[in-house]
């Protein structure tokens, strides 16, 4: 490649899309050529279906594709959560295995971190994997696991040493969710969607070359897993829409965000839609009101600080940095500025906030809202958990007393029997 700069990437990239974009190709027909080129994931390795770019190139290549209309790899979901952390702590086989299929869309995942006697608390996993013979053996339960219900695979953490503290004692491992073993029950939101699941696997197995890292290191790699997941969370994410436009990519492109997207389609509701504020206040006559207007100022300087905010962590990572803790900052102020939206909108709409169906506002929209937002304040970590990350990584303060952290795992006290 010629010298890398962003004039050079950009004509390059260019230069490459009019020679192969087309929008009657198959998805996953594009989807292939784009990993055999790099383009789909430039900042990745070579080796790895990228093409070594820093990070802060990587708008150059989005705004040429965009230029165009031209899509992209699959990106949505658990998937980059898992491409992440393969690339972080992976074999060659796994890369081998699964990064293409990812990229292509061909594979879905879940994350099977969440239990329900432990809360936030993902260090006190109870699932047991067990080595009989010559494969591990799963038993246990996991609990709001998005998409495990059409999953093909789980990024999974399960204890495999009882005897070593709580941290110590735990692995982690990709487990095929197709199998006998594992049973998937979806749960029922009050937002109307079923977005999550809880999991039963009973002897549920895992092929050896299915851990990831070395036995005992699963926190290692799960903090990997959960600050990408928290980074994501920063306010910056795009959802998922399906382009208007003509074609065989665009039509099997909007085939697989009403599949694969449908369990995330409430997402931008537990935002809290700071983007309809403005016209909710035109629309209901409150633009003039001076208390109203004094909220939605607030919400709006709160939600562009935290903007801001996102795009300093952005800043980080093109310049190379690893993962932090930057991103509980931006996950714990995603929960504040949806809390603050959820109130905004209730003044703005007053008690038709409560309504649903044709005749409530925006069509269910607002009320969707209102009973979404709370979710923000859970999903990835909560509120707490965030604060105290904050507190000890961030501002370097003592951690909170612990009697769990010290002694063997089997003699810590917990809600459910191991």
């Amino acid at each position: 490649m010629s010298e890398l700069n962003e004039e050079n990437v950009r004509a390059e990239v260019r230069a490459w899309l009019e020679a192969n974009w087309n929008p009657e190709l198959g998805l996953v027909e594009w989807r292939n050529k784009l990993a055999d080129s790099g383009w789909g994931v430039p900042t990745w390795p070579k080796q790895w279906y990228g093409r070594d770019l820093p990070q802060a190139l990587q708008p150059v290549v989005d705004e040429e594709f965009a230029r165009i209309g031209a899509i992209g790899v699959a990106k949505a979901g658990i998937r980059t959560l898992a491409a992440a952390t393969i690339l972080a702590h992976g074999t060659d086989l796994h890369k081998e295995k699964f990064l293409r299929r990812i990229l292509t869309g061909e594979d879905t995942w879940c994350q099977l971190f969440s239990e329900p006697g432990s809360g936030s608390d993902v260090a006190g996993a109870v699932t047991r994997a067990e080595m009989r013979g010559n494969k591990w053996v799963v038993n246990g339960q996991k609990v709001w696991t998005t998409s495990a219900h059409h999953a093909h695979w789980g990024l999974l953490l399960a204890r495999t040493d009882w005897d070593l503290t709580k941290h110590k004692g735990l692995s982690y491992f990709i487990i095929d969710m197709h199998q006998p073993g594992v049973k998937v029950q979806p749960l029922k939101q009050m937002n109307g969607h079923a977005s999550f699941n809880q999991v039963f696997m009973t002897d549920a197995e895992v092929q050896p070359e299915f851990l990831v890292a070395n036995v005992g290191d699963g926190w290692a790699v799960t903090t990997t897993t959960l600050m990408h997941e928290r980074r994501g969370a920063d306010g910056l994410r795009t959802w998922a829409m399906g382009s208007d436009r003509k074609g065989r990519i665009y039509e099997e492109e909007r085939a697989e965000i009403a599949t694969t997207m449908e369990p995330y389609k409430w997402y931008p509701q537990r935002a809290g839609r700071v983007d309809l504020i403005l016209q909710r206040a035109k629309e209901t006559g409150h633009l003039t009101d001076p208390v109203v207007r004094q909220e939605i100022a607030k919400l709006l300087t709160m939600s562009k600080a935290a903007e801001w905010t996102a795009r300093r962590a952005r800043a980080a990572q093109e310049q190379g940095r690893p993962q932090g803790p930057e991103g509980s900052l931006g996950k714990l102020v995603s929960s504040h500025v949806a809390r603050a939206a959820a109130r905004v909108h209730t003044q703005l709409s007053g008690a038709d906030a409560l309504l649903t169906g044709a005749d409530s506002p925006m069509g269910g929209t607002i009320a969707e809202i209102l009973v979404s937002v709370p979710a923000t304040s859970i999903a990835g970590g909560t509120d707490e958990i965030q604060r105290n990350i904050i507190s000890e990584r961030v501002l370097k303060m003592p951690k909170e007393p612990s009697i769990d952290t010290t002694k063997p795992f089997r003699d810590v006290p917990r809600n459910t029997v191991g």
